[in-house]
């Protein structure tokens, strides 16, 4: 389940990102390397980053399931989380949607959705197994 989260200055151009369906990095214009939108320093220690568009692309390195009360006996999976190397490089921190848990393995190719849950004023990555 994904829960309503509410921008600051720190990740408005981000929350502008996803709200016109791209997944926003960070380059370092020193490095040239791909980071994470949460990263704030390359590895030389330069603040000199600018905002690039990422494929929406990767892999997922790892997960866990969390699981809603068993009803009628049968436990049913409430929703995945999961480890997703970008094809850019970096790790994401993600919710995996409509993936059955059985199915999931090292590897598996994922794609970028953008969802709006209720009640939140902000477009949100997700991610989903490729077919």
């Amino acid at each position: 389940m994904i829960l309503p989260v509410t921008r600051d200055a720190e990740t408005a151009e981000f929350f502008d990102g996803t709200a016109n369906g791209e997944f926003l990095l960070r380059r370092s214009r020193v490095t040239g390397e791909m980071l994470a939108p949460q990263v704030y320093t390359d590895s030389a220690g330069s603040t000199d980053l600018e905002w690039v568009a990422a494929a929406g692309t990767g892999r997922v390195v790892s997960w866990a399931v969390t699981y809603a009360k068993p009803v009628d006996g049968a436990q049913r999976a409430q929703s995945i989380v999961a480890i997703v190397e970008l094809d850019e490089g970096p790790w994401w921190w993600t919710e995996l949607v409509g993936a059955d848990p059985a199915e999931l393995r090292e590897g598996l190719p994922v794609q970028v959705e953008f969802v709006r849950p209720d009640g939140s004023p902000e477009t949100l990555p997700v991610f989903r197994a490729c077919r």
